[in-house]
């Protein structure tokens, strides 16, 4: 059954997650008054809220590090650099080194800020070490773990959505999945041991998707395979944007999206699992007690969204039915219930 966040909490293009018996909901804040693409507007940061169960109910959200503390990489203020031209921070990513790499425990933060791409196309990614799944996070957090990467990255070079994968592999580190610009198409690349840059492996172009945002996936146990969704085509707080989907055997290997075939025909038109997301657009992917959630914003299509709502709705596999030409009904592997 979906579930959606209550309006109330302003928490958008999040996650929600699960640590020690405690849930999670993080997200990019609105409230204060940002509006995107407008210059020197307040940029309100990222938040998290708490509660026993995924139903609620929910804490007031707290902010994960202030809007005015220094950027280190800029040695400016975030409220520069997410509000001064406007283009915000967004996607905010809480992952934990537990099970790979230095396996500490300890929490990360990853964002994005497009502004660095924008002044000198240097990518736009940061990772902040958190004291805790509820932060405070980055230099200003002080000990034990609060500080600031400007991650090295080989595939993930530009400004666009973001998210994880696990891996299936033991021990292994998990996956980056990010947009480019452009073409709007996927990169994808293994973190290092710290989880604040990349490994080298990786790959570009993946499953050959193009016009696409806000990735995101897991691996699926059932069917021994790993899945990736994203918003089908990519457009900034748009509703009615379709879900589409492509898997792999190989985290690092061969994705695929299913093709469409005919004269004129839509690129997109077997790889959607929803034409409309619910009505809204879908953003990345959280695993929750081992179930796959698609989170879905409901914009409000303002310049400033503190008004939608985002929900979760579950993410099921099973096998499909037909292939490209064979003239019979197609039915992917997914579906969003809403």
């Amino acid at each position: 059954m979906a579930f959606s966040l209550p309006a109330s909490l302003d928490l958008h293009d999040g996650t929600v997650q699960k640590f020690n018996g405690t849930y999670y909901a993080y997200g990019t804040a609105y409230a204060c008054g940002f509006h995107w693409q407008e210059t020197n507007t307040p940029w309100c940061g990222f938040k998290v809220s708490t509660a026993p169960s995924l139903l609620g109910p929910w804490s007031t959200p707290t902010l994960l590090f202030g809007p005015n503390d220094i950027d280190p990489y800029t040695g400016k203020s975030w409220q520069v650099e997410c509000g001064g031209n406007g283009a915000g921070c967004f996607n905010a990513r809480m992952i934990q080194r537990s099970g790979w790499g230095s396996d500490d425990g300890v929490w990360i933060l990853w964002f994005n800020s497009p502004a660095d791409y924008g002044r000198d196309k240097t990518h736009a990614y940061n990772a902040m070490g958190c004291n805790g799944p509820a932060g405070p996070c980055g230099p200003s957090a002080g000990p034990p773990h609060g500080s600031y990467t400007k991650p090295s990255l080989k595939y993930c070079t530009g400004n666009g959505d973001m998210g994880f994968i696990d891996s299936a592999t033991p021990g292994a580190a998990p996956a980056l999945v990010c947009t480019m610009p452009g073409a709007l198409s996927l990169s994808i690349e293994e973190l290092n041991g710290y989880g604040v840059g990349g490994s080298g492996v990786g790959g570009l172009s993946v499953a050959g998707v193009k016009n696409i945002e806000s990735p995101g996936g897991w691996y699926d146990r059932s069917s021994g395979q790993y899945f990736l969704t994203y918003s089908d085509p990519g457009c900034g707080y748009c509703t009615g944007t379709g879900t589409g989907y492509a898997t792999t055997t190989n985290l690092y290997g061969t994705w695929v999206a299913p093709p469409n075939l005919g004269f004129g025909q839509p690129a997109n038109g077997r790889r959607l699992i929803s034409a409309n997301s619910c009505g809204g657009q879908s953003r990345t992917v959280s695993v929750v007690d081992g179930q796959a959630w698609q989170g879905i914003d409901l914009w409000t299509g303002d310049r400033n969204e503190a008004g939608a709502r985002m929900m979760f709705v579950p993410l099921n596999s099973g096998p499909p039915s037909g292939t490209p030409g064979d003239g019979q009904v197609w039915r992917p592997p997914l579906a969003l219930a809403c």
